[in-house]
Order: structure tokens, then C-alpha cells, then sequence
């Protein structure tokens, strides 16, 4: 780290990059300085609605969740460093990937924002995978799009241009219709040759669309894709001031491409060449692994396939669900202690509680918790109730509660990963990042335990996909004449970064696969329910 009077100069000559992230329940920036240590940090928490069928988030939170995320680091780096923000050497923007943003011809929403946790799309998504004999999932802006066609909504005419979160956020900025090849991989199909989207595809999805009298094509609506250390506009006078409302930020800045959520998690972790991959853990839940070959059978329904920042193939695992449902636990302990006279502190129950899951019996001890919130794919729910089961002679204890808690956030991942195996698919790191992991060794060591692979957390792992986008947006202005990414962060970004790796205990493994067994039975009962709910 510099010394302060050299941050604060940084900051002053413009010399520092910042990452904003739109995550699940939070929007939260970084700013780093040239060497991409961050020197101050802005959030804001939100949170998604459930409106009419689907999960969302209103487009005015969008934007006041950017302006007031800015003012936090501005704030923040006022109070660090005593100075004010007022110019960035570079900056980009990431967010959750996939789901529904159409634009009308003048830029504005034709319906809310239909966010990844949408399972509205079945009928789209198999269509589509059957179509390009390419596994399309639910969550991809093609099988949102598509959906709209077949129910006949009203907008779809309409449309001028699609995109993601990041996208549109980018847009506003920069007024540039352009993505990161990773987020625009959870658009449509990417070609890894020609890191642009797959033609053949296209034009047979063109050539069904035209059968049901759609007026355009859908490369036309499409956003550009740029690969990362490429320029993807500048920052506007306008794009400016919505950023920050006191009007002291100078534009012309550039901006690296739009990003996904899954592309920062790759970038945070030093995921991004062959071999290598990466669990980020939060609402959600996805692996990636960069493949050095294509996989045998690209319709396999449990497994995605996108791309890194580049545009190299990788195969992602995706689950809806992780934290959701432990968090809600934690919640109902926390107020069961208030009842009794002792209001704990939040983050010391999150640590004692998951510390105590290691006093748990490796199993569970016949507590099967069922955590979906909201629909899962991977284990064929389309609608989420969040069930805790139990044998007759389980052991419930809190302990066990909590092992089976943190075991049920990586069970669908896990599911999804036994098919990863099965095509035998090479790993030599796998990094996980996320909230999950901030107490020490205890859901590192599970989730070794899950994927049966050993789980490195770097120091740097609790720094989340703000910082990641932050990096590239370093990136863009600071690599040498031809050095790629991978070879950027290996350089300039992870060469001294602390780390721990957890090889998978073998009774914890053995454990695990009979937890996992019990959680595909039970996901019975779970599918059951769905469907009694649904009549009811």
C-alpha cells in the first residue's frame, strides 16, 4: 500500500480507476490506485421485488442506487484521505448478468427489468436449446426475448435494443451500446474464434423469428462486444452527473466494456486461463471453470456456456440459490436472542454460528435443508419454498442446523458439478470468493467437501467484483503493448497476495455424498410442495 500522502495525490491527479457493481443486494464501488490496491470503497444495499411474476428492481432504484453508492465513496475517500473525488483515470461497470432489458427507439424501458431469478421462460429455453442444439438457459436474455414472442406481449414490436444491467447502466454513461464479451455470453451464444456471437445461431434463431412475423433481427438489437483492455466509450457530461448529483466529477474518462458478475468473479480470483475457476458465493451461487477443450455434449442442462472477459469457453454451473436462506436463519436466531434479554451483534453471530457448524456431524446428521428462495434449474424447480427436512432420529442440534445450512447453499452447485466431472474436465485452482468465506475455513472447507477439489480463498477474496471491474478498468490504461489479461494479473495484480488453500477432508467428502444423496431425495418433497402451492 502507498503511503497516504501519495494515495491522496493519486486521487487529486486523477491517477486512480474505479469499479461500480450491481449485485443481488448490494451496488458497491471501488477505487484503486495504479498499483490496484483500493484506497476507499461506496455502497448502497438494495434488494429485488417479486411484481407481478417476476423478480425485478425498479428502474428509478437504478439510478438512485448509483448516485448514492457514488456519494458513499465519495464520502469515503473524503474521510480516508481528505480530499475530493473529482477526476478517474479510467472506470467500468458490472452487474448481475442475464434477464430482460428491451428499449424502445428513444432508450426507455418498454417493461420492468426481468432480472436472473425469473424462471418464467421454460418454454423459451427448450425451444431454443433444442433449436441450436445449444443449452439455452432460462435466464438468458434470448430466452426472455423469446418467451415474450410466444406469449405475444405487446412490447415485443417495439423493441429497438436489448441488454443487461451493466449494459444499460454503461449505456447512460457512455451512451455506447456495447458489452464485455463475458456478459454478452449470457446474452447469446459466443463464438470463442471469433469472440462475437455465434452467426449460425443467429440466423436460425432470425430465420424463427421472421415465422411468427417478428419485425427485426435480433443481431440488430444486440449490444456490441468488446473484449477486455478495449475502450468502450467515454464518459459523458451527462453520464457525469448521474453519477454524482454535487456535479464534481469531470467526464472524458474512458470506460473498459460492461461486465458481468461472473466475468469480475474471474478476474478477482485470477481465473482466466485455461485450467483455472472460481465459486462466487452470495444470493446466488455459480462455478466457472475455463476449458482448454469443448465439452462433448454443449446441451448438457446443468451446465452453461460462456466466456471469460476475453471470450475463452467456460463452463459455468449456476444456481439461484446460496446465502438467502441461512441469512434468514441467522435473522430468526438474532431475534430468539433479543427475546431472551442479549441483542447480538450481526456479524459475531454470522462467525460463532458458522464456526459451530464444524462441531456438526459430517452428514448433517439427517437434517436436509432445502434453501431455494426462488426456482433452481439444476434441480428442476421452477418456483422456490425454502423447506427443512429431517429423519425421525436426526440429530437436531444448532450445530447441525447450520452444517446443513451451509451444505444445502453449495448442494445444487454440487449436483451440477458431479456432470462437470463426468466430462472430465480439468481443474488445476479453484478460488472461492463471496461473503460465504469470510469466517475462516468453514465454508471453504465444505465446499471442498461438496466439489471434491481443493478451494483456495486469497486475502484478497472479500474485495468482490467491484474490485474486479476496478482492475479492468485499470487495465485498460495501464497494460504493456501485447500483455494479455491473464499475463496483467499475474504481474501487477496477485504476485504478492496471500491466500490458503483447503484440500478436501476425506470424512468430510464421504459425509458430504451422503448429504448430497438426501438432498436429491428431499428435493422430491420440495417439487411436491411446488406443485401443491401452485394449486392452492
Amino acid at each position: 500500500m502507498a503511503e497516504p500522502q501519495d494515495v491522496a495525490a493519486a486521487i487529486e491527479s486523477g491517477s486512480c480507476a474505479l469499479g461500480i457493481e450491481f449485485g443481488s443486494t448490494r451496488i458497491k464501488a471501488v477505487l484503486v490506485d495504479p498499483t490496484n490496491a483500493p484506497v476507499a470503497v461506496g455502497t448502497h444495499d438494495w434488494e429485488n421485488s417479486y411484481v407481478d411474476g417476476h423478480w425485478t428492481y425498479a428502474e428509478e432504484e437504478v439510478w438512485e442506487g448509483l448516485a448514492a453508492c457514488y456519494a458513499s465513496l465519495k464520502a469515503d475517500v473524503a474521510a480516508r484521505h481528505g480530499v475530493r473525488l473529482r477526476r478517474l483515470a479510467s472506470m467500468g461497470v458490472s452487474a448481475m448478468m442475464h434477464g430482460y432489458l428491451a428499449l424502445d427507439a428513444e432508450g426507455r424501458l418498454l417493461v420492468p427489468f426481468r432480472t436472473w431469478r425469473d424462471t418464467t421462460t421454460t418454454q423459451a429455453a427448450h425451444q431454443l436449446t433444442d433449436l441450436l442444439s445449444f443449452h439455452i438457459p432460462e435466464r438468458w436474455s434470448v430466452s426472455h426475448v423469446w418467451q415474450a414472442v410466444l406469449d405475444g406481449e405487446e412490447h415485443v414490436g417495439r423493441i429497438a435494443s436489448l441488454t443487461t444491467l451493466a449494459g444499460l447502466v454503461h449505456l447512460r454513461l457512455t451512451g455506447e451500446h456495447a458489452l464485455s464479451v463475458g456478459d454478452a455470453s449470457g446474452m447469446f451464444p459466443i463464438d470463442s474464434s471469433t469472440r462475437d456471437y455465434d452467426r449460425a445461431m443467429l440466423d436460425a434463431f432470425d430465420e424463427l423469428a421472421a415465422s411468427r412475423g417478428v419485425p427485426w433481427r435480433l443481431e440488430d438489437l444486440l449490444p456490441r462486444v468488446l473484449v477486455a483492455g478495449e475502450r468502450a466509450g467515454t464518459l459523458t457530461p451527462e453520464g457525469a452527473r448521474l453519477l454524482d448529483a454535487e456535479g464534481e466529477l469531470e467526464p472524458g474518462c474512458p470506460l473498459c466494456p460492461a461486465e458481468g458478475d461472473a466475468g469480475t468473479g474471474m478476474i478477482a480470483t485470477n481465473s482466466v486461463a485455461p485450467r483455472t475457476g472460481n465459486v462466487s458465493a452470495g444470493t446466488s451461487v455459480f462455478s466457472m471453470v475455463v476449458l482448454e477443450r469443448p465439452l462433448s455434449d454443449q446441451k448438457v442442462p446443468e451446465i452453461d456456456l460462456v466466456t471469460t472477459p476475453v471470450g475463452d469457453a467456460v463452463a459455468m454451473v449456476h444456481c439461484n440459490n446460496c446465502t438467502s436462506d441461512i441469512n434468514a436463519w441467522v435473522e430468526l436466531l438474532c431475534e430468539f436472542g433479543a427475546l431472551m434479554g442479549q441483542e447480538p451483534d450481526r456479524g459475531e453471530a454470522f462467525t460463532r454460528l458458522f464456526e459451530l457448524a464444524l462441531a456438526g456431524d459430517a452428514d448433517g446428521g439427517g437434517v436436509v435443508s432445502l434453501p431455494f428462495v426462488s426456482g433452481e434449474t439444476v434441480m428442476g424447480i421452477q418456483t422456490g419454498y425454502p423447506l427443512l427436512l429431517r429423519t425421525p432420529t436426526a440429530r437436531l442440534t444448532l450445530a447441525n442446523l447450520m452444517r446443513s445450512s451451509i451444505m444445502a447453499a453449495f448442494g445444487a452447485l454440487a449436483a451440477g458439478n458431479v456432470v462437470l466431472r463426468r466430462e472430465g474436465v480439468a481443474i488445476d485452482r479453484l478460488y472461492g470468493h463471496g461473503g460465504i468465506f469470510k469466517t475462516p475455513k468453514v465454508a471453504q472447507s465444505l465446499l471442498a467437501a461438496a466439489l471434491e477439489a481443493p478451494v483456495t480463498v486469497m486475502d484478497t477474496a472479500s474485495e468482490g467484483g467491484a474490485w474486479g471491474q476496478a482492475v479492468a478498468a485499470n487495465y485498460l490504461v495501464r497494460k504493456a503493448e501485447g500483455q494479455s489479461l491473464a499475463e496483467y494479473l499475474d504481474a501487477e495484480v496477485f504476485g504478492g497476495v496471500g491466500s490458503t488453500t483447503l484440500e478436501p477432508d476425506a470424512a468430510d467428502v464421504e459425509g458430504y455424498r451422503a448429504f448430497l444423496d438426501r438432498f436429491r431425495r428431499a428435493n422430491e418433497a420440495e417439487a411436491a410442495a411446488e406443485r401443491s402451492m401452485a394449486e392452492a
